[in-house]
Formats: C-alpha cells, sequence, structure tokens
C-alpha cells in the first residue's frame, strides 16, 4: 500500500490502529465526527473513558481504548475554531496532527486514520486544513513508516482552492482528447500492449504505437538481425536500470525516493531486486515526480516498462501539468488527483 491514501469513506469503518477523533473540548459526544465515532464505538463505554480525561485544550490528543471499532486505539484531539487565522488556528491544527501521529507511533501502530479536523462545525478553511494535514504527514512520513489514511466523508469536506482547480481544469480542458478520437487512434494488439495496458486503456497516435512496436521487439529480441546482416544490440537501460542512475544522478537515497514516490519499502525493494522489473503505469509516474524529471525523462523512464502519457486519461494529464509547472510533491499531487479523478499515485 501507498504510506498516505485519500479516501473517500465513512471513517467509523475504516480499518486502522488508530482512528483520530475530531473531539469536543469538553467530555460528551458532540456533533458530526465526534458523535458518529461515539455510536459506532459504544456510546456508554467510550464516553465513561473520555470523561476520565476531563477537558482538553486546543491542539492535544488523548488516547482511549477503541471499543467497537476496528481499531485499537481512538486518539481524541481537539481542532481549533476558526476565528479569522490570526488567533493560533494554524499552529492548533498542525499539533493535532502531529501529535497525532507521534502518539500512534508510540503506541506501536502500524496505521491510522484521520478525518478533515476542525473543516466542519469548526469552519476552518477547507484547502488551507487539507495543505496542512498534507504537510504534517509528508514529514512525519520522512522520517517514519506507517500508512496514513485522510478519510473524506463527501465532496463538501474536501475542497481545494479555487486557483488550483482552476490551474487544473484548464490544462485539462486545453489538452483533454475528446472520445473521437478513440476510434481513430485504437490501439491494435500485440500480445504485450493488452498485457500492459489491460488495467488502463490507452489511445495513442500511430507514431507512437509503432515506438511502442520497436521497444517490444527489442524487449523479446535483444539481439536482432539488420536487413544488412549485421547483429544490432540492444544496449538501452531497462526500466529498473535507468531509474538507478537516476537516483544516483541526483544523489538521493533509496528511503528519500521511496518516501518521495509515495512508495512503501517493500515494493521499492522488489523494483531494487528485479533488473526485468515492469511497475504499473502509477508507480511510474510517482517515481518521475520523486526524482522530479522534466517532461522528456518522464516520457523517457516511462517507455522503459512499455507505458506512455495518455491524452484522453484525466489522470495522465493532471500529472503531466504537474511536471510542467514543476510540482513535485507527490501527497498535493495526490490531492488534485483525488479531486477531479478520486485516483492517486503510488503502488
Amino acid at each position: 500500500e501507498m504510506p498516505f491514501q485519500i479516501i473517500r469513506n465513512d471513517i467509523t469503518k475504516v480499518e486502522a490502529d488508530a482512528i483520530v477523533n475530531s473531539a469536543n473540548p469538553l467530555p460528551i459526544a458532540g456533533n458530526g465526527t465526534d458523535g458518529a465515532i461515539y455510536e459506532a464505538a459504544g456510546h456508554d463505554e467510550l464516553l465513561a473513558e473520555r470523561k476520565k480525561i476531563g477537558p482538553m485544550e486546543r491542539g492535544n490528543i488523548a488516547v482511549t481504548p477503541a471499543f467497537a471499532l476496528k481499531a485499537k486505539y481512538i486518539i481524541h484531539t481537539v481542532g481549533p475554531i476558526w476565528e479569522g487565522g490570526n488567533d493560533g488556528e494554524y499552529e492548533a491544527l498542525r499539533s493535532c496532527y502531529s501529535k497525532s501521529l507521534n502518539k500512534a507511533l508510540e503506541l506501536g501502530c502500524e496505521s491510522i486514520a484521520f478525518p478533515m479536523i476542525s473543516t466542519g462545525v469548526y469552519d476552518f478553511p477547507k484547502d488551507e486544513a487539507l495543505q496542512i494535514a498534507i504537510g504534517e504527514v509528508s514529514k512525519f512520513l520522512m522520517k517514519n513508516d506507517m500508512m496514513v489514511y485522510l478519510v473524506v466523508f463527501d465532496e463538501r469536506a474536501f475542497k481545494l482552492s479555487n486557483n488550483i482547480v482552476g490551474e487544473v481544469q484548464t490544462y485539462i480542458s486545453s489538452n483533454y482528447v475528446k472520445e473521437q478520437s478513440r476510434s481513430e487512434y485504437a490501439i491494435r494488439g500485440t500480445a504485450f500492449r493488452t498485457r500492459r495496458f489491460k488495467d488502463e486503456e490507452q489511445f495513442m497516435t500511430p507514431d507512437e504505437i509503432a515506438e511502442l512496436d520497436r521497444v517490444n521487439n527489442r524487449i523479446k529480441h535483444p539481439n536482432l538481425v539488420t536487413n544488412s546482416g549485421a547483429i544490432e544490440r540492444n544496449t538501452e537501460a531497462t526500466f529498473q536500470e535507468k531509474l538507478f542512475d537516476l537516483i544516483a544522478e541526483r544523489n538521493l537515497s533509496n528511503t528519500e525516493v521511496y518516501t518521495l514516490a509515495n512508495l512503501d519499502r517493500k515494493h521499492f525493494s522488489k523494483i531494487q531486486c528485479n533488473k526485468n522489473y515492469h511497475p504499473s503505469k502509477k508507480t511510474a509516474m510517482a517515481l518521475c515526480i520523486a526524482l522530479k524529471l522534466n517532461m522528456e525523462q518522464s516520457k523517457d523512464l516511462l517507455s522503459r516498462a512499455g507505458w506512455a502519457f495518455n491524452p484522453s486519461s484525466k489522470v495522465d494529464l493532471i500529472v503531466q501539468n504537474a511536471i510542467a509547472n514543476k510540482k513535485y510533491d507527490i501527497h498535493l499531487l495526490n490531492a488534485e488527483l483525488f479531486a477531479f479523478t478520486e485516483e492517486t499515485l503510488g503502488v
């Protein structure tokens, strides 16, 4: 799994070692997420434990058992009420996330699920709250291994700023290939293309198809005989070889790369150990982002795994927009992808 996922779900139904509750500062069951967690966990049992804790300050945390939830612990945290941004709201919200993450680490948790803290009745601006959540989770994951979920209940709870949405929408609208291009450029089937593209329809130009066929042929026949009878040796690096050349060029550690790509360590070790490893397209694109490749470098790395950017895929267009504008934060990019497609990059 990816270390950080934005998912659409009811947080009371998420399986994680720790569930974070956006709690009332007083030992009572509040509204929204707080009330839903009390009902799902077992109202009376949870309330009795919460009363033992007493009143809580904003930005602080406390832990109770999870009772009937699919979790070991509930980490209660009190988010800030939005008062315009000049009353310590940003610091308090950062504290909610950072203290919850560190407490989960202390408790030995391997996974944690957060709601969008303070974005309900406390009225914290959703796009700013999202950026704080992503920032704190990103910092934590650079040093620690844990599966982190940001759980979005409905579209109103998840919002990007108009600047981001407008810029991405403009790029999609300018580059999106209409439905009729499917019949013009529909792929005609080599076995390799069928296998590589079975999970995701790809529509390519004739030139792109010819180039992919050339690459496929070189993969199947490393030493080709030319028309003149001479042997043409395949000297092109595999995806894995090229990837680790790029990592060395950038003087990055493996840990930095798989964290920046939102991949887990076990998956990255498979890439490292297998010279002929073929990644999923989303994994390959995530690594392009992690390595801060430009467009041509990204296309080259993708092609070594048998992939190409698809002009009729919104996911691909959003990734290309990020590369073109040098927006290499994988978690912010995944927030954009989730907002437009509910898909994200990584494993």
